[in-house]
């Protein structure tokens, strides 16, 4: 069973930047064949797609609105996966949740919009609020 662990975020002051990580267990990176991909959802909005990173590559993917601004990475031996963010605007401000898919490259499976239905593990997820 796959688990996983968000940390980080927090009230960030616009133009700041912060990082999240994500622990997890049950799914090793950068052996297991699979996806992580970030999401996030504000107050009155549905979920959607943020970023990307391949677990047994390094293959990210990006929304426009975040692009140039965020970087996945992950660091395989502590088997967590890290979105870094900055010069970030107050429309970033959103719960973040990171999730795991199998067997699932980042071109398949990761786009704007809604999570696709393959991710099946999810942390509990993580606030980040963008405000002065």
């Amino acid at each position: 069973q796959v688990q996983l662990v968000e940390s980080g975020g927090g009230l960030v002051q616009p133009g700041g930047s912060t990082r999240l990580s994500c622990v997890v267990s049950g799914f090793t990176l950068g052996v297991d064949y699979g996806t992580i991909g970030w999401f996030r959802q504000a107050p009155g909005k549905e979920r959607e797609g943020v970023s990307c990173i391949g677990s047994d590559n390094d293959n990210t993917f990006y929304i426009n609105s975040v692009k140039g601004r965020f970087t996945a990475s992950k660091d395989s031996a502590k088997n967590t996966a890290y979105l870094q963010m900055t010069s970030l605007k107050p429309e970033d401000t959103a719960v973040y949740y990171c999730a795991a898919v199998r067997l699932r490259r980042v071109a398949s499976i990761c786009r704007p919009g809604p999570p696709d239905r393959e991710f099946d593990s999810w942390g509990q997820g993580t606030q980040v609020t963008i405000s002065s």
